[in-house]
């Protein structure tokens, strides 16, 4: 199996939690009513970064980007993708092929800076979400989001290590 072979069965890995991750959002949104992620907004605020404006006040009010929600959508898949990448360079090609849960859930779990310390404030929520109307819940949304994520990632390895062997 050639590297580009790895690094695309690692990125699957990746995109799958992420595709897990959606739709436990979906059936939350669905049946709970809990509302997901407005990933339009999430757009708006990649599409505004390269004006120079990484920090919003709020994402209602920055300024419109077009195709908002594909770019937001895209960034989720590709973020998630690089996540999965992340997951082989820290527990190498053997992982592939031998998955255990415990590191793509330590690897969710610890990836919580990137919406506490980055995302929320980025967009005007504040330092893991304080500004928001319920901090603890969207705090404990993230944690069970991340836990999803990673559920997915390991999941999807699973998969993968049955029907895509990765040679050692």
């Amino acid at each position: 199996m050639s590297s580009i072979e790895i690094l695309v069965k690692a990125a699957a890995v990746g995109i799958g939690g992420t595709l897990v991750l959606d739709l436990y959002a979906l059936f939350l949104a669905r049946v709970m009513g809990v509302p997901a992620t407005n990933w339009a907004m999430v757009g708006r605020w990649f599409g505004n970064m390269p004006r120079g404006q990484f920090i919003q006040a709020a994402m209602s009010k920055a300024e419109p980007v077009k195709s908002e929600p594909a770019i937001g959508w895209i960034a989720h898949y590709a973020i998630g993708a690089g996540y999965g990448l992340l997951l082989l360079a820290l527990w190498g090609r053997a992982w592939l092929n031998y998955p255990t849960v415990l590191p793509p859930m330590l690897l969710s779990w610890v990836l919580l800076i990137a919406p506490y310390f980055v995302m929320m404030p980025g967009m005007g929520l504040g330092i893991a979400g304080r500004r928001t109307p319920r901090p603890n819940i969207t705090r404990l949304k993230s944690v069970a989001g991340h836990s999803v994520f990673g559920l997915g990632m390991y999941a999807t390895a699973v998969a993968l290590s049955r029907f895509w062997p990765t040679p050692l």
